[in-house]
Formats: structure tokens, C-alpha cells, sequence
């Protein structure tokens, strides 16, 4: 597998993207953005599972029934998010009008928003800007169409690799954003990923389903699970390999999985990074766990410890606050066999606090990325939780989100 430089959702072969302002948000700067794969494309996506799901989750439940699709659409500044059958409408509206701009079919494109919750999308800015927006395509248009998608993030968020199937170079590329309201399950964030490679939607939705658990639904940034989280997963086949009637077999499909896997994890990584406010990403590998879910709920309960996460803003190694929040996460743990490490240094171990130079540690915890190990010594699982540290800005900036 290969990184791509400056890789993105266009990076695979058949796909192309824009990003442009169309004047939903205040400031000026890029808000609608588009994603359209030349060829008719399996599609499948994963969504919150908050209860209160925006219009654009119900508009893509539906258009996703046949398993296709060839573009999405994507606002920021705007969540679409508890605005009743209006809203829907507005969704629905989005799709329409960048279907007929693509001869397309309104079914075949699917919808994102993001942003302020509960108030009616400006619509006469976003049907005047599709035109635009379909005229700005090209196949370098993925950072526009990843910049298009921010709202509090400062730095847009894309990826892309290359791998070998069959013989033949397959690439996978994704686009995403988060920075705020993100918590498993999903995390305010929005991904579309996508490949040149062929396969069912059943299949590929297995594959996006498992590449999620390990990588958005292992970042938190504050605890709270958003309105409109939604991940795309779109196959176009223009590498030529695979069919989109024939599963992979075993071998290809664990290798575009691992692909997909990486593609999302440096995306959810790039979010926690993100975080509102933060000055630090906050790495948490638990190891010796009994189930991988058992470790992931551990370490989702350290990364979402604002205890915790204000003392590595703090520099203080405080181990206490990472033991409590083990002790709280509900998994049947042996405190006595427990061991932890931070930033490589054993801080607790045999029951009770390591001997360590606080001062030392402390130092260590100043750097931008800082990790937590923890080795619960009751099996052979692992997994790893990205978050990043509680800060003044962090408050300041959602204090102030309307206002």
C-alpha cells in the first residue's frame, strides 16, 4: 500500500469533485461542494445513531435502497437538522437539481449538510450555486470539494492510497470533515470515500462497516454524537477489476479493505487532531483485552474522561483520572493487573502508582501528539481511541457558535 501525495476522493480513477462558496455561510468561503464518479458506482453508507437524524440521512436511506448511486452533494454551514418536512423537501430539492445539472436520475445522488442545527436551508444561494458547482468539476477538484465541507475544522481533510489487485493498480481516496460534536457512532462528521475498484454493495458495505468501527467510531472529540454523521462508500470499477454482480473474492476483498481501513483511520485521526480548540491529539492503544469491542469501550471511556482530557492540556500526569475512567467504562477489569503508560512511561503497575520524574513526564506531554498504553492483562485484543485534549478555546468556541 502507498500513500498518494496530495491524495484525495478523486484520486481513483473515474471520479471528480468541486468545492465552491455559494454564500450559505457568512464568511465567504467555500460551502457546497460535489462529488460525481463517471460510471455508475455500488454505494452503501453508514449514519448516526442518534435518534434525531437530519433530513439528508432520510433522503440517502431512500436513494441507497437499489444499492447505486453516482454523486453526492455536500453543504456546510447548515445541518438540515430538525426542520420537519421542509427540510426533507430541501434535501430532496438538492439532489434534484444536481441530478438534472449531471443527467443524472434524482435517486442515483445522495446528500450531506452540516453545520448549525434547526434552522431552513438557504436554498436560493444553493440552487443558484449547482451550476457553478457542476461547471467547477475536475479530476483536481478534491481539496476544493474537502475545504467545501469544514465548518469549525481548520484544515480540510483528505487522503488517498494505491494498492495491487489482480495484478491491476486499485485506488482508494476519501474526502471528509470534523473537528466538534463527535463521538462514536457516529462522530458532527461527514466522509465520502471512494475506489476504481468493482464490487456488490452488499460487499462493500460489509467492508465500509468494519473499516468504520476501527476508525470513526474510535474518535471522540467531546462526547457528543451528532445530528447528520454519515459515511459514503462509492465502487465505481473504472480500474477494471472486480464486478459489480460478483463478490471479491477472499484475498482482493481483505486487501481493499485494508485500504479502506487505512483511508478512514487517517481521516479520523486527522479529526481528533482537529478537535475544536485543541493543542493535542491524544493517541489511546489498549491492548490485553478479552473482545476488541471490550478494549474499545476502555479506551472510549479515557478519551471521553474531560478529566483526563483537561490534565493532558495541563501537562499534568495525573494516572488517577485515566484509572478512574477505566474503572467507570463498565468492563470487568483486575485494577491489580492493570498497567499504563503515558507518553512511554509506566505511570501505574502491580496496583498501585509507578516511580516516575514528574517533571520529566511532564515535559514529554507538551508535544503535539502525546499516547496513552493501557494493557488490561486479561487476553489478546486491541484497540485503538483518538481524541484530542479539553481547552479555554474549546468552550469559547461553542459558547459562542450562534452568537
Amino acid at each position: 500500500m502507498r500513500e498518494v501525495e496530495s491524495g484525495s476522493i478523486t484520486t481513483p480513477a473515474g471520479y471528480r469533485a468541486a468545492g465552491i462558496a455559494c454564500g450559505i455561510k457568512d464568511s465567504g468561503t467555500k460551502d457546497l461542494a460535489l462529488v460525481v464518479s463517471d460510471r455508475p458506482a455500488s454505494a452503501a453508507a453508514v449514519y448516526t445513531r442518534n435518534r434525531v437524524q437530519a433530513a439528508p440521512i432520510a433522503v440517502d436511506r431512500r436513494h441507497l435502497e437499489d444499492g447505486r448511486a453516482q454523486a453526492v452533494i455536500l453543504n456546510s454551514g447548515n445541518a438540515n437538522a430538525c426542520t420537519g418536512a421542509p427540510g426533507e423537501a430541501d434535501a430532496q430539492r438538492m439532489c434534484s437539481l444536481s441530478a438534472e445539472a449531471l443527467d443524472l436520475l434524482p435517486e442515483d445522488v445522495l446528500v450531506c449538510s452540516t453545520g448549525i442545527i434547526g434552522e431552513p436551508l438557504p436554498m436560493g444561494v444553493i440552487e443558484a450555486g449547482i451550476p457553478t458547482l457542476v461547471e467547477s468539476l475536475s479530476e483536481a477538484g478534491g481539496v476544493d470539494c474537502a475545504e467545501a465541507m469544514m465548518t469549525t475544522d481548520t484544515v480540510a481533510k483528505h487522503l488517498a492510497v494505491e494498492i495491487e489487485i489482480d495484478g491491476k493498480t486499485v485506488h482508494v481516496g476519501g474526502v471528509a470533515k470534523g473537528a466538534a460534536m463527535i463521538s462514536p457512532n457516529m462522530a458532527t462528521m461527514l466522509a465520502v470515500v471512494g475506489t476504481d475498484a468493482a464490487l456488490p454493495a452488499s460487499q462493500l458495505r460489509e467492508l465500509l462497516v468494519k473499516a468504520v468501527e476501527g476508525s470513526f467510531n474510535c474518535v471522540t472529540v467531546d462526547g457528543d454524537m451528532s445530528t447528520n454523521d454519515t459515511v459514503i462508500a462509492l465502487a465505481n470499477g473504472a480500474a477494471g477489476v472486480g464486478d459489480v454482480d460478483t463478490p471479491m473474492d477472499e484475498s482482493a476483498a481483505q486487501t481493499l479493505f485494508e485500504a479502506m481501513a487505512h483511508v478512514c483511520r487517517h481521516l479520523a485521526r486527522a479529526m481528533a487532531a482537529d478537535g475544536e480548540g485543541a493543542s493535542k491529539l491524544i493517541q489511546i492503544l489498549v491492548r490485553g483485552g478479552r473482545t476488541e469491542a471490550e478494549a474499545r469501550q476502555v479506551g472510549l471511556s479515557v478519551a471521553n474522561s474531560s478529566l483526563v482530557k483537561t490534565a493532558s492540556f495541563g501537562n499534568d500526569p495525573n494516572w488517577g483520572r485515566i484509572l478512574c475512567a477505566m474503572g467507570y467504562a463498565g468492563v470487568d477489569i483486575e485494577p491489580g493487573d492493570v498497567e499504563v503508560s503515558l507518553c512511554g512511561t509506566t505511570i501505574y503497575a502491580d496496583g498501585s502508582g509507578a516511580a516516575y520524574d514528574a517533571g520529566v513526564l511532564s515535559n514529554a506531554m507538551k508535544e503535539k501528539e502525546i499516547t496513552i498504553d493501557i494493557d488490561l492483562a486479561m487476553g489478546q485484543a486491541t484497540a485503538e481511541v483518538f481524541t484530542c485534549d479539553l481547552t479555554y478555546d474549546y468552550v469559547r468556541l461553542n459558547a459562542e457558535y450562534t452568537t
